[in-house]
């Protein structure tokens, strides 16, 4: 019997984004097996973690660990108020220092060109580097220059990259969508004013976009701030309700899949 490639998409969504791991834990203790992984932004950073070979257990302790101040090297603002050398040692630390080709599951790194406005996808070379350039959120992190190009954050060009997750060869694409716009009166800062303006921008991409997917995931993480990672364990829980919730419906999706190739195949 046929079993069809398994893909994931998984969303930008800055502290939300850990709702992944959720997703994830779910997905590996009911045996759903994940081929690939096309990941935006925190996407990229979870699902590349994930995809080097990181255990569960241990990705869940070092995202409850994890502080903003990894990642805030503050530079004198020239293109970005954070230079970034911090959070990359940091992920090439915890991806063993491996190429991207090399991680143990097949994962497509999203970010976009500054020059161009074109979408570019790092499926090989320094995933610490990649990383770094997917979620170079426009403004406060330094832009990645990566062979004489300037990369920016993933997201603001491809949300939920279910798109790459099917170039990839995904017959099945299961999206996780964790960066919904949220209104809000606590903008106090100009780092604020840019992720707000982001988050509403690719909002409404999102809204006026289609995406091939074919199971959407939309952890309910609205309260919490994409900004502040203090409530990182509800987030992770919140990731782990709605792939709970869905379950069914993945199981579905894989049995029709598999009916349909029998079927075709039996002609």
């Amino acid at each position: 019997m046929s079993n069809p490639t398994i893909g994931l998409a998984l969303g930008s969504g800055g502290a939300r984004g850990f709702s992944h791991l959720g997703v994830l834990k779910v997905l590996t203790e009911n045996k759903i097996p994940v081929h690939l992984i096309a990941g935006s932004s925190m996407g990229a950073l979870v699902g590349a973690l994930y995809a080097s070979g990181q255990e569960m257990k241990d990705l869940y302790r070092m995202a409850l660990a994890f502080k903003r101040k990894y990642f805030l090297d503050f530079t004198v603002p020239k293109m970005g108020f954070i230079q970034g050398d911090r959070i990359k040692d940091y992920i090439r630390l915890f991806t063993y220092q491996k190429k991207i080709e090399e991680c143990k599951i097949p994962v497509g790194i999203v970010t976009t060109n500054l020059y161009t406005g074109h979408k570019k996808v790092f499926y090989e070379g320094d995933i610490a580097q990649a990383i770094r350039a997917s979620i170079s959120i426009p403004g406060i992190f330094v832009p990645e220059e990566i062979n004489g190009e300037l990369y920016v954050d993933g997201g603001v060009i491809d949300r939920v990259p279910v798109s790459i997750a099917r170039e990839m060869g995904a017959d099945i694409v299961i999206a996780v969508d964790c960066a919904h716009f949220t209104p809000t009166t606590e903008i106090h800062s100009i780092y604020d004013v840019m992720l707000q303006s982001i988050d509403i921008m690719q909002d409404e991409l999102v809204k006026h976009g289609e995406m091939d997917t074919n199971i959407m995931l939309k952890p309910d993480v609205t309260e919490y701030s994409t900004r502040a990672f203090t409530n990182t364990k509800q987030i992770i829980e919140k990731g782990e309700e709605e792939a709970t919730t869905k379950l069914g419906d993945i199981i579905t999706c894989i049995e029709a899949w598999k009916e349909n190739k029998n079927d075709s195949n039996s002609k």
